[in-house]
């Protein structure tokens, strides 16, 4: 079967609105209603959640709030998440060429995916990508903070930190590349077990405690495999919001766990 030029969006209409003007709307709202701290440096990296809109969209804003000093100068956003839908082993590249969004299109990065299709366990995979709303979610964010940028989405399957920490590496680039880890924490556990799990969790990737396990954060691998390029560029993470769907949904019972984490260098911390 021949590969789509375009991946359409697979979850418009269930965890974000398809409808593009109501979709902007909902996004600004959340946007201007994040209160992330004050002071902090501009990120390098972030840490997201990728639930429904509703679920975890106030916990995403907070970390998309960062970037708006960085409107003008991010040019290019890597994009690691999990896999939910489809097992595999390594790192999936769509065969695309852009992502398409109630809010427009997206561009792959085509010079960054060269650089990095030699790196071992790196595929091309679009069975990974077609169904999978981990990166998707976070595409309408970026296109409602940043002006003008390209993508390079990548999903992990079973594959070392290690490796793709080195793919990190091959396209860290300077302030015009973003890196952006999709996940969320702990899951369908009541709530008060998900605010003791999640905090021991956040504990860790503050302290760049790796690794992880994925009974902690669906986004393990990502997160460890930015904890690992983290200290070798003396990336310092920074809290800025920590919640789960009952915070936000209400249903106390059996919560998802949210957080966003933004990582910036440490010699331009404020203190």
């Amino acid at each position: 079967m021949a590969t789509q030029a375009v991946r359409p969006p697979a979850v418009a209409g269930l965890f974000y609105p398809s409808d593009s003007q109501t979709l902007t709307a909902q996004v600004q709202a959340l946007l201007a209603h994040a209160l992330p701290p004050t002071g902090l440096p501009v990120p390098k990296a972030l840490i997201v959640p990728h639930a429904g809109y509703i679920y975890s969209g106030p916990i995403a804003a907070s970390a998309y709030a960062q970037l708006a000093p960085l409107r003008s100068v991010i040019r290019r956003v890597i994009l690691l998440g999990p896999s939910h839908r489809v097992s595999f082993e390594g790192m999936a590249l769509p065969g695309c060429s852009a992502f398409a969004t109630p809010l427009g299109n997206l561009e792959l990065d085509s010079d960054a995916v060269f650089m990095i299709a030699q790196h071992p366990g790196v595929v091309f995979d679009d069975r990974a990508h077609a169904q999978e709303h981990a990166l998707e979610v976070q595409l309408p964010f970026l296109q409602a903070t940043l002006e003008s940028f390209c993508i390079l989405p990548i999903t992990l399957g079973q594959v070392s930190p290690t490796l793709v920490a080195e793919v990190l590496e091959t396209v860290w680039g300077g302030p015009e590349t973003l890196i952006l880890v999709s996940s969320d924490l702990s899951h369908y556990t009541p709530y008060s077990a998900a605010q003791r799990d999640d905090r021991i969790c956040l504990d860790q990737i503050l302290g760049l405690d790796q690794p992880l396990s994925h009974e902690q954060a669906c986004g393990a691998t990502g997160i460890n495999a930015l904890m690992l390029t983290a200290r070798r560029h003396d990336l310092v993470p920074t809290l800025l919001d920590l919640r789960n769907s009952g915070d936000t949904a209400g249903d106390r019972s059996r919560v998802v766990g949210y957080a966003a984490v933004s990582f910036a260098p440490a010699q331009h911390r404020t203190h």
